[in-house]
Parts: C-alpha cells; structure tokens; sequence
C-alpha cells in the first residue's frame, strides 16, 4: 500500500456509504491522531485501539444522525498525496467549507487541525478536508 492515509480515509467513506454502525482499520500512530482528531470535533461517535498482531487495529463507531438516518461526514477529501505534498504556511491555512469545515495538518507539533495551527502560528502539510 503506497498512501496508507488514502486507505483510511476511503474505508471511512465506503463504510458511511453502505450504512455500517462500526468500521476497523489497521492502525498507525498518524491514523490515531486523525482519529482522535475526528472524535473531538464530533465527526464520529468513538473509537477504540485494539492492539492485536504487530500492528493492531482502529475500531470506530460512525456517527448517524437518529431521525435522518444520515452520516455526520458529508465528505472526506485527501489533499496531499505521496506523488504531490501539499504545504502551507500559517498564512496560507486552508478554510474548508468556509470555517464549517476542519482541515487535519500534519505539523512539526503533531497532527492538528487548520484553526489549531492559526492559533499556534505554524504550517504544516495538509493532509485532508472533512465537512
């Protein structure tokens, strides 16, 4: 697997899409922080590291919304890819869906998201949109 990070993120969208409650994907300390990241901002309901093998997995349970039966993530898009990095600067920090939307950041203090990383005053490469 070349982009373990579009791996993640496309068995998130492929699980919201077929409607399933729980989605395991296999862990990585920078899918953990994405994880952790999506769970503080309310895009998924929780989540659990299961540390089975050399690897362990990431257990996640999606969030629905109870009367529309619809996900919370509209969509997930990757930015930077391993053929083509995606940096910004502070100043250039991207607004997704104007301000509604996060943008995860991988920074030279961890994985944040855009607004984090305005408040602290770094850039990063940008690793996806959620909204």
């Amino acid at each position: 697997m070349t982009d373990p990070i579009a791996d993640y993120l496309t068995r998130l969208r492929n699980a919201i899409k077929a409607n399933h409650r729980v989605v395991e994907i296999p862990a990585s300390n920078l899918k953990k922080e994405m994880t952790r990241i999506l769970h503080e901002k309310g895009y998924i309901l929780n989540y659990k590291f299961v540390e089975d093998g050399p690897q362990g997995t990431i257990k996640i349970a999606l969030k629905y919304d109870p009367v529309n039966k619809v996900n919370s993530i509209k969509k997930l898009q990757r930015v930077s890819t391993p053929g083509l990095r995606q940096y910004v600067g502070y100043k250039d920090l991207p607004r997704v869906l104007n301000g509604l939307g996060i943008a995860i950041l991988s920074t030279s203090q961890g994985v944040m998201t855009d607004k984090e990383a305005a408040n602290l005053k770094i850039g990063g490469e940008v690793l996806c949109y959620v909204y």
